[in-house]
């Protein structure tokens, strides 16, 4: 088990006992989106020059009134625990643990631009038709995509991404 795994499987603990993994695995996600859209912030809580303790009240202030009690003790633990930088890796782990409990596949969606509701679920719907199961979806932006779509299921990786298109093209050219 990897060392994202594990906190995964932490944090599922704590939201099977507090009755409410939907809003944590949410909170997770929302915080590790926004540590990796700013710089700033990344160095900030990867910073191990300043103290555990001062990283941590980085968190609570951040998440206060925005996250439930057990979402910001969970983040703030791996903040102060130096894993800033494995959130992203943990919140797919998560999603991906808490899709199985459900018996869906979970399916990590990098996209250059937000989906609308609508696009989700007919994403999760052509997706749970072509693995055969029910498949729990999660966009995350990513503006490295230059447009389209990187789907990740388990092992598999769908890249419907145009800059793969054009790669493509540019080898069947030369």
């Amino acid at each position: 088990m990897s060392r994202a795994e594990q906190y995964a499987a932490a944090i599922v603990a704590v939201g099977n006992a507090e009755g409410d993994t939907d809003s944590l695995e949410a909170d997770v996600h929302a915080f590790s989106n926004a540590v990796s859209g700013s710089p700033e912030l990344q160095n900030t809580l990867n910073d191990p020059a300043i103290p555990a303790s001062a990283r941590q009240q980085v968190v609570e202030d951040l998440l206060a009134g925005k996250a439930s009690k057990a979402s910001a003790a969970a983040l703030s633990m791996i903040v102060g625990a130096g894993r800033a930088g494995d959130l992203p890796e943990i919140a797919r782990a998560l999603s991906s643990r808490l899709a199985g409990e459900r018996g869906a596949a979970y399916a990590d969606v990098r996209s250059a631009v937000p989906l609308t509701a609508d696009q989700e679920q007919r994403l999760a719907a052509a997706l749970s038709k072509q693995a055969g199961r029910d498949v729990s979806v999660r966009v995350t932006i990513d503006p490295t995509v230059v447009g389209g779509l990187v789907t990740q299921i388990d092992d598999t990786v769908i890249d419907g991404s145009v800059r793969r298109r054009l790669n493509q093209m540019r080898e069947t050219l030369v």
